[in-house]
């Protein structure tokens, strides 16, 4: 059985998480973490909510799973490496830096990490597209879609591809950003070669739609996430059974997939 935390617990995937592991015969949910609940009991189970991961050590976990805001999240991952628990990140707003030292620490540490801005099978699928229109046509942009309620930008989903695509090729820009007349800003945030443009507005569930252009013709990979977060879970869970097994950092539900 694989001891199991989530952080997050009362929050829109990570409740939908925390129930899935509850279901799974080969996982145990030993702790939740929810600040605002602390001291409720999870529902469906019999599991107390802490407020932090300190107090969730005691039920010695084999895994950390992390569904939190961006600004918690750094701290607690490397809290739970340094306890040698192996940690799968489904917040967003990480940086490439942050990446960097958690990578840093889950070697150290010898333990593993599976990070992805969107555990959703059909969202690695667009990503998979997306990385190989990029072996072939050389310009690209990257819009990433949101409820006016989302924090962070750009999302985790689509910063992730946009350093992803950085591997592969470097995005050519007839006017460099910089020459840009006008406002700079107006062309998006540059993540590796990338432009990325963050839309921000009611109505939206996350999306992100990566656009090629050729003279005369353009390419569109768009992923559409729906009003719930089952497209998660099992990505999420696939990533609890696999992180065990791994030392480091391992980003992106691709590389389940596809290796």
């Amino acid at each position: 059985m694989i001891r199991v935390c989530v952080a997050g617990a009362t929050g829109w995937t990570g409740s939908a998480v925390a129930q899935a592991v509850l279901q799974a015969k080969d996982m145990q949910l030993v702790a939740a973490i929810a600040r605002k609940s602390a001291g409720e009991v999870l529902a469906g189970s019999d599991v107390k909510i802490v407020a932090t991961l300190d107090e969730a050590l005691a039920a010695k976990p084999d895994v950390l799973v992390d569904y939190t805001r961006a600004d918690s999240v750094k701290a607690r991952v490397l809290s739970a490496l340094d306890h040698k628990i192996h940690v799968v990140i489904g917040a967003s707003g990480l940086s490439g830096d942050d990446y960097a030292d958690i990578e840093k620490s889950a070697q150290k540490n010898g333990v593993g990490v599976i990070a992805a801005g969107n555990f959703s099978v059909t969202a690695a699928l667009a990503k998979r597209c997306a990385l190989l229109a990029a072996e072939h046509v050389p310009s690209w942009e990257i819009i990433d879609y949101a409820d006016s309620q989302k924090v962070d930008a750009p999302s985790g989903t689509t910063r992730e591809l946009a350093e992803s695509l950085a591997k592969v090729a470097a995005n050519k820009l007839d006017i460099p950003v910089a020459d840009t007349v006008g406002l700079r800003d107006a062309r998006g945030a540059t993540i590796g070669s990338t432009q990325v443009h963050s839309l921000r507005l009611p109505g939206f569930n996350l999306s992100f739609e990566t656009i090629f252009g050729l003279p005369g013709e353009r390419l569109s990979i768009r992923h559409d996430a729906g009003g719930d977060a089952d497209p998660y879970v099992f990505g999420t869970l696939l990533a609890i059974r696999r992180v065990t097994k791994v030392t480091g950092l391992t980003r992106g539900m691709d590389k389940l997939l596809f290796g």
